[in-house]
């Protein structure tokens, strides 16, 4: 298979599997608010620009998620200490705590899945995780291409 289309079926398989347990995971973070908790969690401290950035979507978008986030508890806004206009945003104990219950919750779906494979086929999912954690590395090293989606 070319390059091309293995980097397709990757991504396609693996925002299936991610839709697959969140679809079938019982937890009571609104998925959006979810998905940020997940991205301030792996961006660390952000500013809203940054983070509308990351998640495509537009920045009154991802202030208004950040609102209902900082009003449960879930993340703490401070001023930025490189533009005393701005603020930087970052996960409170709680909301890691709330992302943990997700992922938890995402878990719980899978691993009875999990449970299912015999020795080989885990094996094979041990490799496939080491492999992505790879591309993960790699693609954080590699320059970005030109962006071919825009922000709304």
């Amino acid at each position: 298979m070319e390059p091309t289309a293995l980097g397709n079926e990757l991504l396609r398989s693996a925002a299936r599997l991610s839709r697959w347990a969140s679809r079938h995971a019982s937890f009571d973070v609104p998925f959006a608010q979810a998905r940020l908790l997940a991205l301030l969690d792996e961006l660390g401290p952000s500013r809203v620009s940054v983070l509308a950035a990351a998640d495509h979507s537009s920045q009154p978008t991802t202030t208004n998620q950040l609102q209902r986030l900082e009003a449960a508890g879930w993340v703490h806004r401070a001023s930025d200490p490189d533009d005393a206009r701005a603020s930087v945003v970052s996960l409170s104990d709680e909301g890691h705590a709330a992302l943990e219950s997700v992922r938890r919750a995402r878990l719980a779906v899978l691993s009875p899945v999990l449970d299912r494979l015999d020795g080989p086929a885990l094996d094979r999912v041990r490799i496939a995780v080491d492999v992505l954690d790879e591309l993960l590395a790699a693609a954080a090293d590699a320059p970005l291409p030109n962006p071919t989606r825009k922000d709304g």
